[in-house]
């Protein structure tokens, strides 16, 4: 058995190479398990002395975007034969050869004394001995050397695999704070990553559920402050917000905007009733899209911006639907074992993630529109809330612990159910919402 493991792998990895000698470098994805790419990044040049310390600082979030996705493993620097002295010299691909190494980034790095930061880069197919498109070069203040990083690490990523970028993004969510029965909640963003959290509200009132929209320039979110749910739209330029029309008596929540951000859908509860509205955000004119005795709720719209997908307990129990925007009787999609929600159409217009709750647990999963193809990518106590990422590729959602001392966490997971991992966040996070690459 060890023997014929051992011709696999040998198998599987002479194809790979003899892949990449006849064509350009690239991952291909599937929904199976795969084996990270491997890659070489020697720290880039630090092409004068104020670029000493940008250019560690630099390289290393780079190749933290990249072995972060699951998708490229780093090679040790301990294991590099060939060392690197200036950026322009000829790449010596047989010594990258001799460590397996698949692809190469170098890079230099130049701050000038305005504060100016200049970096540039190439890719290198090692196999073929052929560099990955052109060398590029990107400018910046030095006080953004980490989303220079991501911008870096977006090229070297969309270059190999062939789709968008995502890490150079915002994620909008909800900033916790004090014992379980008595949480404070804010509104934060941050870097992707978990990095440069700023707050964008006090903890005075209760809020929930902030969705960005596609220009990445407002925010939708629902608050306590009035004493009731309504919802607020803010600006992030500004941080300035106002409360979008609501009827007396009735409580607002659930908000999303449309593609083009010109209107808004949500769910309107009164008296006793909760269905799902369209507001035009310019008139402020709202349009009944339901009308049904049961709970329609958390409405998303298509990437076209054509069809709405939303939760409904009409049936008995609670599942997703599918509706023309223009109105029409809603078509039910999910059909598994189990109650679903929070549906999220995909960006690419392909999937509808979901939370499913069964047996007593709560995942996060993806079905086709049709409802067809279900998968669920994650399991535990409880998960909620899935937004995507981008470029559609990556699922962030709120994990929470259970126990008196449980607290929700931020957690993300690639389409293909690999590479779950936690967002590192100082303090409890919830509800979040990834914004467009900047």
């Amino acid at each position: 058995m060890m023997r014929f493991l051992a011709i696999f792998f040998f198998t599987v990895w002479t194809a790979l190479s003899a892949q990449a000698q006849s064509g350009p470098l690239r991952i291909e994805i599937t929904d199976g398990v795969i084996e990270p790419l491997t890659y070489a990044i020697p720290t880039f040049e630090a092409e004068n002395r104020a670029a000493g310390s940008v250019a560690e600082q630099l390289t290393r979030v780079v190749a933290a975007d990249l072995t972060g996705s699951g998708l490229f493993r780093e090679l040790p620097a301990s294991s590099f034969v060939a060392q690197r002295s200036t950026f322009s010299e000829p790449v010596r691909y047989a010594d990258w050869r001799a460590i397996n190494a698949q692809a190469l980034i170098t890079g230099a790095v130049t701050v000038d004394g305005s504060g100016q930061l200049t970096v540039k880069f190439r890719v290198f197919d090692i196999f073929s001995g052929k560099e990955l498109g052109k060398g590029l070069q990107l400018a910046g203040s030095a006080n953004a050397v980490r989303r220079m990083a991501h911008k870096v690490a977006d090229q070297v990523y969309s270059r190999i695999t062939g789709e968008g970028p995502y890490f150079d993004s915002k994620v909008v969510f909800v900033s916790e704070k004090g014992p379980k029965d008595n949480r404070r909640k804010r509104l934060a963003i941050m870097d992707y990553d978990g990095a440069n959290v700023q707050f964008l509200t006090d903890s005075n009132s209760l809020v929930f559920a902030p969705r960005v929209s596609k220009d990445g320039r407002r925010i939708l979110y629902t608050s306590y402050e009035s004493g009731f749910p309504q919802i607020y739209l803010m600006d992030l330029a500004n941080v300035q917000r106002r409360a979008l029309p609501t009827p007396q008596g009735a409580m607002a929540f659930s908000p999303r905007f449309s593609p083009n951000g010109d209107r808004v859908v949500y769910s309107l509860e009164t008296g006793g009733n909760t269905d799902i509205f369209l507001l035009d955000v310019a008139s402020a004119r709202s349009a009944r899209l339901t009308n049904a005795p049961s709970i329609e709720t958390a409405p998303s719209f298509s990437p076209d911006g054509r069809r709405i997908v939303f939760e409904s307990d009409r049936s008995g129990t609670q599942q997703l639907y599918v509706m023309p925007i223009s109105g029409g009787e809603p078509k039910r999609i999910s059909f598994g074992q189990g109650r679903y929600g929070s549906p999220v159409w995909s960006p690419r217009g392909d999937l509808i993630a979901f939370t499913k709750q069964t047996k007593g647990r709560f995942g996060i999963g993806v079905m086709r529109v049709d409802g067809s193809n279900e998968r669920l990518l994650s399991a535990s106590f409880l998960d909620d809330g899935p937004t995507w990422s981008p470029n559609g590729r990556v699922i962030m959602f709120t994990r929470e612990t259970q126990g008196p001392s449980g607290a929700p966490g931020l957690y993300s997971v690639d389409i293909t159910g690999r590479n779950l991992r936690s967002v590192k966040l100082s303090s409890p996070a919830s509800d979040p919402t990834w914004g467009p690459v900047q």
